[in-house]
C-alpha cells in the first residue's frame, strides 16, 4: 500500500571523516594531479629463494585472491597510495570502478587490506558540503553521505541514503546492508514527492527489513505532513515489491445516500493475470440491499491487437419494502472495444464496438462514474470481419453485426449478421494497365452482395427467444454499369444503368375472408386476412440514368495589396435523368369492403427487408447546382510570399427534380444544403431548408397548385436547421491544436459536453499525467492561461402545416480554465431556449498539491444534484491514501 522497492544508502559520520593533508606544503587548490591507474591485489605469487625444493607443492592450500576483479580509479586533486597503511586515498571528483560496482565523492579510501572502501563528502572553509558520494550497484543507485562498503562480504553500512524504486523515494538515516538478500533501515522516509528533501508528505518507518524485489516489513510506521505527524499510522506493515503489475485489493469508496443508505464503491480486487490482459473485478453495495457487480479487463498483443471489455450489473432498490416509493430493478450495460494492428494483417481485419445494455441503465445507475452519461439516448455497437481476396478481380469480404437502441424509446434494432461482398471494378473492354478513352473503353460493371438478417425488437425482449419472432431475413444482388466521357471537352457525361435482383425467406398473402353471422351481427362482413408465408421468394427489376455536368470558375480580383487579394467562385451544375419502368407484375388485389367492389393493391414484398419492387412508373429530370467560395488572403507574416487560401463557404447545394410521368405535383422540394468552417476552421456550421413550390390545403396536404397562385411566395419554407460547433482552446492560438478528455471508455461522449465522467480513485479516467514536464514560468504563464471551450447550438424550425414553431433551440457548452499552474475550474452545461431551463450542469475544480490532488465536482440542480470530494496522493503505487466524500443524487417528489 505504501511503498515498492527500493535500494539502499547513507553515509559515513562526521566523526569518522579521514582528514587529507597534502604532503611537502602543497595546497590542495594548487595541486593539479589527475592519475589513472589499475592496480591488480592480492594476485602477486611468493617464491622461495631455494628453486630446487623437494617439497613442490604446500600443505596448506593457496588462499584465494582477495579482489577477484581489476580496481580502476582517478581523481582530481590527490591520489595517495600507502603501502604502510594498506590504503589508496583519493580526493575531489574521486571515482571507483570494481566488477559491477561504481563509486562516485568527493573523497575515497579504499582499504585493499580489508576490501573495504569509503566515501563521504568535501567540506569547504565556510562548512558547506559538496560532491555526496553516488552508489551505483547492478541497477541499485544510491546518493548517501557517506558510505563504508565491504567487497568480500558486500555488507555496508549507509548514513543518510536516498534513493527511489517504482516511483517512491526513500530516505534513511542509517542502512545496514547484510548481503544482496536482506537490508535493515533505520528511521525511513517515503514518499512521492519530487522533492525529497522538503517532501509535502512522508510515511516514516521507525525499522525495516527490506529483501529487494520481493518485500519491506517495517515496524511502526505513521504519516507526516509538511513535517507534522498525523494519527494515521499502523503498528507494522508488509509491503510486497515488484517490477511488474501485481494483483491485490482495490480500496472502495465509502458514503450515505439518504434512499439507499450507507455504501461503498469501486472497490474489489485486481487480478494481473500475465502480460497479456489483465482483470478487474469490483462492486458497490447499499446497506437497502442495492448493488453492483463490474468486471474489467485490458488485453493487448504488440503488433496484433488491443482491446478492453467491461461489463456491468446493478440491482438497484430505491427506499425500503413497504414504502409506496419502493422500487427494485436490473440493470446492465456492456461494453467492448477491439482494434487490430494494421500491421498484423493487411488482406484481413477484425474490430469490435459494442455498447448495448438496458436502456435505463445510464439513467438508473447507483455508480457516480455513469451520472455524465445520463443523457446518453443512443446506443450502438458494432462487430465486423472482413477479408480481401487481393488476385484480379479481387473480392472484399465483411460479415458484420450490428446493434442501434434508443433508450427514450426503448426500441432496439439488430443485425445478426450483415453479410456483404463485392468484386472490383472491370473494364471489359479496356486494357487492364492502359489508359481508358472515350465511351467505349469507359464501360465497366461490379457486382455487389448484401445479406441480412435484420431484427426489430424492444428493451423488454432483448436476450429472449421472442426477439427472433419477427426477424427478417433476405439477400440483396445488384450489378451497376457505367461509362463516362467527355462531350466539346468541357461537358463531363455519364450513362449507367443498375439492375437488382432481392432474394426473400418470408412473403405476405392478403386473401378476402367471409366471416360467419352472429347473433349480435347478423349481417354478413368481409375482411381481409394477411398471412405470412415462409419460403423462398424474389423479385428483379432495374433503373436508367444518364447525367450531364460541367465545372465554372469565377474570379474577383482586388489587388495585391488589399487583404483580400481574390475571390473565387466555383460552380457545379448538373442535369439527370432517370427512368424508373413499373413492375405491376409483383402486385395483387384484395377486397376490403362488404360489397365486393373496392380493392386495394399490395404486393407479397410488403414486409421485405430490401424495400418492395417499383410500382410507379416515374421518368424525371434532375437539377442540381453546387457552390463553393474561397479567398486569398494576404498573410501575416511578412517573410511569406504567396498568399493564404481561406474557404469561405465549404458548400452551398441546391437540388430539385421534376418527374414528366407524374399528373399532378411533378416539382419535388427544392433543398438546400450549406456548411463553411469560420475562425481558423475552429467553427464549424451546418445549415439545411426544405423549400416547397406547392400550396397546402386546410388539411395540411399538398395540392397541385403553385404557392405563388395561391396568394403566397415563390417557395413554401416548410422546414430548417442550422447546427454550429465551436471548439478550440488557448492551444490553438500557439500552433500546438487542443485535445478533448475522452469518456468514451465509461461509455459517454469523446469530449466532455455533457460534463466529464471520472472515478477520481480510479486513475485510468485521469489523462496522462504531466507532472514530468516543468511548468512554465509564473509570470509567462499568467501572460497566457490555458483554456479550452466547446460550444454547440441546434435550431430546428417546422412549418409543414402553417405551424411556424421552433421544434428545438439549445445551446451546450463546456469550458476549462487553469487559473494557475495548480489550479483549474471547468463547466459543463446547457441551455433550451424552447423550454426556458437550463440542462444538465456540471462544475469542476481540482487543486494541484504537487503529490497530492484534490477534486470537487458539482451537479447544483435537476434530479442529478449531487457533489463528489476527493483529496488523494497522485502517485498509482499509493492510490488508497485518500479520504472521499460524496452525496448521491436523491429521488426527489
Amino acid at each position: 500500500m505504501l511503498v515498492s522497492s527500493f535500494a539502499f544508502s547513507q553515509e559515513l559520520p562526521e566523526r569518522k571523516k579521514l582528514p587529507f593533508k597534502p604532503e611537502n606544503g602543497q595546497k590542495l587548490d594548487t595541486l593539479k594531479v589527475q592519475l589513472r591507474d589499475s592496480i591488480k591485489i592480492g594476485t602477486r605469487k611468493v617464491t622461495d629463494s631455494i628453486k630446487n625444493d623437494s617439497i613442490r607443492k604446500d600443505s596448506i592450500p593457496e588462499k584465494p585472491p582477495v579482489l577477484l576483479d581489476q580496481v580502476k580509479y582517478k581523481s582530481k586533486d590527490y591520489v595517495k597510495i600507502s603501502q604502510r597503511t594498506k590504503k589508496i586515498y583519493l580526493y575531489n571528483e574521486a571515482e571507483l570502478y570494481y566488477q559491477d560496482t561504481e563509486l562516485k565523492s568527493g573523497i575515497i579510501i579504499l582499504d585493499y587490506e580489508k576490501n573495504e572502501v569509503y566515501a563521504g563528502r568535501l567540506k569547504d572553509s565556510a562548512g558547506v558540503y559538496s560532491q555526496a558520494p553516488y552508489f551505483k550497484q547492478g541497477t541499485n543507485i544510491v546518493e548517501p553521505d557517506s558510505i563504508r562498503f565491504n567487497f568480500d562480504t558486500e555488507k555496508a553500512l549507509i548514513w543518510n541514503s536516498r534513493t527511489e524504486q517504482n516511483g517512491t523515494k526513500i530516505a534513511g538515516e542509517l542502512t545496514k546492508k547484510e548481503n544482496d538478500s536482506v537490508i535493515f533501515i533505520k528511521n525511513a522516509k517515503f514518499t512521492t514527492s519530487k522533492d525529497i528533501e522538503n517532501p509535502e508528505y512522508y510515511f516514516l518507518a521507525r525499522k525495516i527489513k527490506l529483501v529487494p524485489n520481493k518485500k519491506i516489513v517495517s515496524g511502526v510506521t505513521n504519516m507526516y505532513i509538511a513535517d507534522v505527524p498525523t494519527p494515521i499510522g499502523f503498528p507494522f506493515a508488509y509491503f510486497p515489491l515488484t517490477d511488474d503489475r501485481a494483483s491485490g485489493f482495490i480500496f472502495p469508496t465509502f458514503g450515505e445516500n439518504s434512499s439507499r443508505g450507507y455504501f461503498f464503491q469501486n472497490g474489489g480486487y485486481y487480478f494481473a493475470i500475465s502480460d497479456y490482459f489483465d482483470l478487474a473485478l469490483l462492486g458497490d453495495y447499499y446497506t437497502n440491499g442495492s448493488y453492483a457487480l463490474r468486471g474489467e479487463s485490458n488485453y493487448a498483443l504488440r503488433y496484433r491487437f488491443r482491446g478492453n471489455l467491461s461489463v456491468r450489473f446493478e440491482a438497484v432498490i430505491n427506499s425500503q419494502r413497504g414504502f409506496p416509493d419502493y422500487s427494485k430493478s436490473n440493470i446492465y450495460n456492456i461494453r467492448w472495444s477491439h482494434n487490430q494492428d494494421p500491421k498484423a494483417n493487411p488482406n484481413s481485419r477484425f474490430s469490435a464496438s459494442v455498447n448495448l445494455g438496458s436502456s435505463q441503465y445510464y439513467q438508473a445507475s447507483i455508480n457516480q462514474l455513469n451520472t455524465p452519461n445520463f443523457l446518453n439516448n443512443t446506443l450502438n455497437s458494432s462487430v465486423s470481419y472482413s477479408k480481401t481476396f487481393p488476385s484480379y478481380p479481387s473480392v472484399n469480404v465483411s460479415l458484420t453485426a450490428t446493434h442501434s437502441q434508443n433508450t427514450n424509446t426503448e426500441s432496439i434494432n439488430l443485425t445478426l449478421p450483415t453479410l456483404q461482398a463485392s468484386v472490383e471494378r472491370i473494364y471489359p473492354f479496356a486494357k487492364r494497365d492502359g489508359t481508358k478513352k472515350g465511351i467505349i473503353e469507359n464501360i465497366n460493371f461490379q457486382y455487389n452482395l448484401r445479406g441480412e438478417n435484420r431484427i426489430n425488437t424492444t428493451d423488454s425482449l432483448f436476450f429472449t427467444k421472442e426477439m427472433f419472432d419477427d426477424a427478417k431475413m433476405g439477400i440483396r444482388q445488384s450489378i451497376p454499369i457505367n461509362t463516362n466521357f467527355k462531350l466539346f471537352n468541357y461537358l463531363s457525361v455519364s450513362l449507367g444503368g443498375n439492375y437488382d435482383e432481392v432474394w426473400t425467406f418470408k412473403t405476405t398473402n392478403r386473401t378476402d375472408a367471409v366471416l360467419d353471422p352472429t347473433p349480435d351481427d347478423p349481417t354478413r362482413q368481409i375482411a381481409s386476412v394477411k398471412d405470412t408465408i415462409n419460403g423462398f421468394d424474389s423479385f428483379r427489376q432495374y433503373n436508367f440514368s444518364a447525367s450531364i455536368g460541367t465545372t465554372l470558375y469565377g474570379t474577383f480580383t482586388r489587388g495585391e495589396d488589399k487583404k483580400i487579394q481574390a475571390i473565387r467562385h466555383t460552380l457545379r451544375p448538373s442535369i439527370s435523368y432517370s427512368y424508373n419502368p413499373a413492375f405491376d407484375q409483383y402486385y395483387d388485389e384484395y377486397i376490403i369492403d362488404a360489397e365486393n367492389n373496392t380493392k386495394r393493391e399490395y404486393t407479397r414484398f410488403e414486409d421485405g427487408l430490401f424495400g418492395v419492387p417499383s410500382r410507379t412508373y416515374a421518368s424525371s429530370i434532375g437539377i442540381n447546382v453546387a457552390n463553393t467560395v474561397e479567398a486569398k488572403v494576404r498573410s501575416k507574416d511578412s517573410t511569406q510570399t504567396e498568399p493564404k487560401k481561406v474557404m469561405l463557404l465549404n458548400s452551398l447545394n441546391f437540388s430539385t427534380s421534376y418527374n414528366i410521368a407524374a399528373d399532378s405535383l411533378a416539382w419535388s422540394p427544392v433543398r438546400v444544403t450549406g456548411s463553411t468552417q469560420l475562425f481558423n476552421n475552429k467553427l464549424s456550421v451546418n445549415f439545411g431548408a426544405n423549400l416547397d413550390p406547392y400550396a397546402i390545403d386546410n388539411q395540411g396536404l399538398r395540392i397541385n397548385k403553385f404557392n405563388i397562385d395561391n396568394g403566397g411566395s415563390l417557395f413554401r419554407l416548410t422546414s430548417a436547421n442550422i447546427n454550429m460547433n465551436y471548439s478550440f482552446s488557448s492551444k490553438s492560438f500557439d500552433g500546438k491544436g487542443g485535445g478533448n478528455t475522452d469518456n468514451t471508455r465509461s461509455g459517454g461522449r469523446d469530449d466532455d459536453l455533457f460534463g466529464q465522467a471520472q472515478d477520481f480513485s480510479d486513475n485510468r479516467t485521469f489523462d496522462d499525467d504531466d507532472d514530468d514536464e516543468e511548468k512554465e514560468d509564473v509570470k509567462a504563464y499568467r501572460a497566457k492561461i490555458p483554456w479550452d471551450l466547446r460550444v454547440a447550438y441546434s435550431l430546428t424550425y417546422a412549418n409543414n402545416n402553417r405551424q411556424s414553431e421552433i421544434s428545438n433551440n439549445s445551446l451546450m457548452f463546456s469550458g476549462n480554465v487553469e487559473l494557475t499552474p495548480q489550479w483549474k475550474v471547468g463547466v459543463s452545461s446547457g441551455y433550451d431556449f424552447k423550454n426556458k431551463g437550463f440542462t444538465f450542469t456540471q462544475m469542476r475544480f481540482e487543486r494541484d498539491l504537487k503529490s497530492w490532488r484534490i477534486n470537487f465536482n458539482w451537479v447544483p440542480f435537476s434530479s442529478r444534484a449531487s457533489w463528489y470530494f476527493f483529496i488523494g496522493i497522485k502517485a498509482s503505487i499509493l492510490r488508497d491514501v485518500k479520504w472521499e466524500q460524496r452525496s448521491e443524487p436523491d429521488r426527489r417528489l
